[in-house]
């Protein structure tokens, strides 16, 4: 059975100054941020690797993983937006239907500045290699992502009997107005790591459609994956969670290339590529 990963790396960080975080070397042999990933999807069973690009970030990709890396193959597509019309690109929604056409297994979509855990990875294959035909989610508690200060914006579940039954992009969460938004520090929240059956990726392109054409005249509206994937479980999608076992680290800010660097160094010895 083929699985598929998909990382959407079609913009840079201005945080960065430039520099394109996913290719920041943090790994213990040298691998950089998103080389790190890709080993722990690998190691967890999938053999497909889909890079979401723009003309610009393309080359550096091809660079290091060409069109097969450690015997999975890759494939390369294009989120593209209008430069003079819009700031931005339309969201995570956008960037996963990029690559509607080379989606044809089960796909997991990731964020390329997270390290999720190859156990995390392994979960999911696990869930479609058992045979499960429903989309799945991977949630991580709250209280794990939230920082001493400041705030941040996270996809939030609510579920029932291990199903989702809502949810929700919330804005500005932080440790001080957690019963003000309805959570609380083991709410269980997603860092975009999703695991699509191809006709629901078709389904969420649908929705895009839509949505581009309710925003035409905006600049800088997203279509953002947790409240489009909430709207189809409210329209009768089954869509299972899993809580994680693993730790879960990403490089937001240019200091988190350190803290990130030095937690896999310490981590490397239970990994088992």
């Amino acid at each position: 059975m083929d699985l598929a990963v998909l990382y959407p790396v079609a913009g840079m960080s201005s945080r960065f100054g430039g520099r394109m975080k996913w290719l920041i070397k943090v790994g213990p042999m040298g691998e950089s941020l998103i080389e790190y990933s890709v080993n722990q999807a690998l190691s967890a069973g999938f053999n497909k690797i889909i890079f979401i690009v723009s003309e610009q970030t393309e080359p550096y990709f091809k660079e290091i993983f060409g069109e097969s890396y450690n015997g999975a193959k890759v494939y390369y597509a294009f989120q593209e937006f209008d430069k003079v019309a819009r700031d931005c690109p339309w969201g995570t929604v956008d960037a996963l239907c990029s690559g509607l056409s080379l989606i044809d297994c089960p796909t997991v979509f990731c964020n390329g500045d997270d390290i999720y855990g190859e156990d995390t990875f392994r979960i999911i294959a696990e869930h479609f290699r058992n045979g499960g035909l429903e989309d799945v989610a991977v949630g991580y508690k709250l209280l794990n992502v939230l920082p001493d200060e400041g705030r941040v914006n996270r996809g939030c579940f609510k579920f029932e009997d291990n199903y989702v039954k809502d949810l929700q992009e919330i804005f500005n969460v932080e440790k001080g107005n957690l019963a003000e938004k309805g959570l609380n520090e083991d709410s269980l929240i997603s860092m975009n790591i999703f695991g699509f059956m191809p006709e629901t990726v078709k389904k969420l392109n649908e929705r895009l459609v839509e949505f581009k054409e309710e925003n035409k005249d905006s600049r800088d509206a997203e279509c953002l994956l947790p409240n489009e994937v909430g709207g189809l479980v409210k329209g009768g999608l089954r869509m299972k969670v899993y809580p994680t076992p693993c730790k879960w680290h990403g490089v937001t800010n240019l200091e988190d290339e350190h803290v990130v660097r030095a937690v896999l160094v310490k981590e490397r010895k239970l990994e088992r590529y």
